[in-house]
């Protein structure tokens, strides 16, 4: 049989026994794993001299034995060690070794964490898609499409929690896959959360620039030109087609918001948790205060019908089937949570202060949503609410019916928050995006340049300028429908991989450390993770199907740059 030889010090005992290992390094072992199938490789042992304790030692020769079989299947080697690298996990021991080891800086208090989900939750939910939801899919409805999504984002929430508390590092979905389901399950959700967190923020700056306008509208009867603060690009909701408006230009406050975001976050993670605990309050106050301001003045005859019937023959249009095409798209009002998962390893207690700011943004946030989107949808009827600034357009529908009363400053107040609130969203996605990048780069599945940390204020300014830029472009030249709808169905395969992540852990690795854990009990508690999956893949089949087109082909370019270099660069190649 044909062998290899190489060269190791190594002492070995009377019997013939190994006395130590062979590398002080356990990922240069003869003995690898994947998906928990192990293999170990035959050695001869030759040489030596003889060591104080009878056995030999000093150098040897050892010299790999290869099997007939295995010299038969030379020229199929690279194949194989290929469709090993897909399905190769990262140890959780070594994913630990690695945050203990951060350049990061670990700032984040439990507080700061809640808001930190709160500011990426509430935003887009009631100032943008709610609107959306309620005028083309589900009327008044759009309240239960918010309790769909919210019960979705539950299930969600729950898995995200546990995983967070058993691998409180960076990377969220994208790190919790790698352990459970291998290295290429891991990169297309990487690359899916780059869809996620990308076109979610530059969504958002689509929404923000229609309320810039509206707020100097209002405040100091300041009127832009649509041609600067629309996207030129048009999004068709019946036709599934895109459009061209040559009287638009750029969306130039989109632009420029999402540029300023992104130099506050490369300054430093702690100034931005604090630009955003200040923004959240702001947020949660001008919301109560419209809440409040316009529950006295909602008109019962907007609820009527609460379903409205499908007329069009447009299957997504109103009916059950549109409850839930909205919740399709109010869900990615509900993707803020994950981002808390992001920052793992910039929290000072990881393990317990995740589940808490992933769990209680949560729930403050969907408690807000359902009572605004209910005090909306009575203050103006449903189809009057597809536009950009839906909210306001609520207050101008009251305007009409009490002429007696001034609303102007209400509309400066919610329009203002507005602006803060949507700014505090678009801050944490790029956060969370670059965090991914930062994960992915330091696993060699990007260039290593994206995790490079700035010299003085220790962030990922790379990878943070690049997504701040590209994010930048897309939000001038994008159109809000067309974004939110990408972002759902990318954040839902997400979601869906931490809930088989979950129940894959509770068998395979039972006995590791969990600070929080799903209740329930052994085995009821996985119910809620199989209810998750059951949900998740409702929702990815009531998505527009030229958005699961769309998303196909991201994961077919995301296939072309993972085997063209993230396979060959890949950390996990050297196991």
């Amino acid at each position: 049989m044909d062998s290899e030889k190489i060269e190791l010090e190594q002492g070995i005992n009377e019997d013939g026994t190994i006395r130590e290992s062979v590398s002080p390094n356990p990922l240069h072992c003869s003995t690898t794993s994947y998906l928990g199938i192990s293999r170990t490789e035959e050695y001869n042992i030759d040489g030596g001299g003889t060591n104080t304790n009878g056995g030999r030692n000093d150098l040897l020769l050892i010299s790999k034995t290869k099997h007939p079989r295995e010299q038969q299947h030379e020229g199929s080697s690279l194949s194989h060690t290929w469709c090993r690298s897909l399905i190769c996990r990262k140890p959780i021991e070594q994913l630990l070794g690695q945050a203990e080891q951060t350049e990061l800086h670990r700032t984040l208090t439990v507080w700061q964490l809640v808001f930190m989900g709160i500011g990426a939750i509430i935003g887009t939910g009631i100032f943008v898609s709610s609107g959306q939801a309620a005028a083309r899919n589900a009327g008044p409805a759009v309240t239960l499409s918010f309790v769909i999504a919210g019960i979705t984002a539950a299930f969600a929430a729950l898995s995200y929690s546990e995983m967070a508390s058993m691998i409180p590092v960076s990377g969220s979905a994208y790190t919790y896959a790698y352990v459970t389901l291998g290295e290429f399950v891991a990169f297309i959700i990487g690359w899916n959360l780059i869809l996620e967190y990308m076109v979610g923020s530059a969504t958002v700056a689509v929404g923000w620039s229609g309320y810039f306008a509206k707020f100097f509208s209002v405040a100091f009867h300041v009127e832009f030109s649509p041609s600067w603060t629309t996207p030129p690009i048009q999004w068709i909701e019946n036709s599934g087609s895109i459009s061209y408006s040559p009287s638009h230009y750029f969306n130039v406050p989109g632009f420029l918001v999402i540029l300023l975001l992104t130099f506050i976050l490369v300054i430093g993670v702690r100034q931005s948790a604090h630009v955003n605990s200040t923004i959240v309050i702001i947020k949660l106050l001008v919301i109560l205060i419209f809440i409040f301001s316009l529950c006295g003045f909602t008109d019962l005859a907007n609820y009527n019908p609460y379903v409205p019937p499908n007329t069009t023959g447009y299957w997504r249009e109103y009916g059950i089937p549109g409850i839930f095409a909205g919740a399709s798209i109010v869900f990615f009002s509900y993707i803020g949570f994950d981002a808390v998962s992001t920052a793992a390893l910039e929290s000072n207690n990881p393990r317990r202060d995740l589940p808490i700011g992933i769990l209680g943004s949560l729930v403050i946030s969907t408690v807000l949503y359902i009572a605004a989107c209910t005090v909306m949808t009575g203050a103006a009827h449903y189809t009057e609410l597809g536009v950009p600034t839906p909210v306001s357009a609520a207050i101008d529908a009251v305007q009409l019916r009490t002429p007696g009363k001034n609303w102007q400053w209400l509309n400066i107040i919610v329009t203002l928050g507005a602006l803060m609130g949507l700014s505090s969203v678009m801050l944490i996605g790029l956060l969370g995006q670059s965090r991914i990048f930062y994960s992915m780069a330091t696993d060699g599945l990007f260039p290593p340049w994206f995790a490079k940390i700035h010299p003085k204020y220790k962030t990922p300014y790379v990878a943070t300028l690049v997504i701040g830029f590209i994010t930048a472009i897309m939000a001038a030249v994008l159109p809000v429908d067309l974004l939110g709808n990408m972002t759902s169905i990318g954040t839902l395969f997400a979601f869906l991989t931490v809930h088989v992540g979950v129940i894959i852990l509770r068998f395979t690795q039972p006995d590791v450390e969990r600070r929080f854990k799903i209740p329930g009990g052994k085995y009821f508690s996985l119910a809620y993770p199989i209810m998750g999956i059951i949900i998740s893949i409702l929702l990815i089949t009531t998505s527009e199907v030229t958005t699961i087109w769309r998303l196909f082909v991201w994961v077919a370019i995301g296939c072309i740059v993972y085997f063209a270099y993230g396979i060959r660069r890949s950390v996990m190649r050297t196991i």
